[in-house]
């Protein structure tokens, strides 16, 4: 990415007049609002072209399978925020967000882009297989882990992760991405010595980009349908408040093991 002034001051995804709104050459009131569902507006927003029909089920399918995944690290954040600024829902839903990184939900971008180097090898006409073992090779050589592989529930296999490939292939958007993900989890034993299987981290960014998903837009996907999770978290939070609960288990499971002030002890 370029640092320091642009040259060409210019956006092309949204203008108005006094009369009219349009976002990416779509009158929005005319052409957009009440015909186009939300995650068909997602891919125009970020894409710039309105997705086909394939395009639209599987980033919807994307977007279901991780909006919500129980009291991860970023709810517990977001909770707990609740409970201490009740008044500031908006901040919440930051703190949880600002939770995702490259452990929780960032790994989707990482294996993107780690999928992404493997192609541009076997583009240059280097063998799958043999692209494959050499990026591997390089993570493993600075002691990276390989994104998107290896998971501490689902260890045969990631439902998440074979559905959405199952719905690429139905829809006839799976290619060289998608091949590209199962080349990988089928050398990983042998490369690493351990049978990693495909998470949905991997999953993602190989069905959106066989279907024409922009890589930079990837890290968007899980912010957006995590998003909508921690709202639902949230509208509980007011209902039923456990942020405080989780906030005193926190302290009832960490024990304090620092220096005691002369005459003191800390309760074991």
């Amino acid at each position: 990415m370029k640092i320091g002034p642009a040259s060409d001051h210019a956006t092309s995804l949204c203008g108005s007049t006094d009369e009219a709104i349009w976002v990416r050459g779509r009158d929005l009131v005319a052409d957009l609002m009440g015909k186009v569902g939300f995650t068909d507006y997602f891919w125009l927003l970020v894409a710039g072209a309105a997705p086909t029909p394939a395009q639209s089920r599987i980033l919807d399918a994307t977007l279901v399978a991780i909006a919500e995944h129980g009291l991860v690290p970023s709810v517990q954040a977001s909770r707990m925020t609740l409970a201490a600024a009740p008044e500031a829902l908006q901040g919440a839903v930051a703190a949880g967000l600002l939770g995702c990184g490259s452990v929780i939900l960032g790994s989707a971008e990482a294996a993107g882009r780690f999928l992404a180097q493997i192609n541009r090898r076997i583009g240059e006409g280097e063998a799958a297989e043999v692209a494959a073992t050499a990026v591997v090779r390089e993570y493993r050589a600075e002691r990276r882990a390989i994104p998107g592989y290896g998971h501490p529930l689902h260890k045969r296999a990631d439902p998440r992760a074979e559905r959405l490939l199952a719905i690429a292939q139905e829809g006839g958007t799976a290619g060289r991405y998608a091949e590209t993900a199962r080349t990988v989890e089928r050398l990983l034993p042998e490369l690493t010595g351990k049978p990693l299987k495909l998470n949905v981290s991997g999953a993602i960014p190989a069905v959106l980009l066989d279907a024409g998903y922009p890589l930079l837009g990837l890290k968007g996907v899980p912010l957006l349908a995590r998003a909508a999770g921690l709202i639902a978290h949230l509208v509980e939070e007011q209902a039923r408040p456990i942020g405080f609960a989780l906030s005193e288990a926190a302290a009832q499971a960490i024990r304090y093991d620092g220096e005691a002030p002369p005459g003191t002890a800390p309760k074991p």
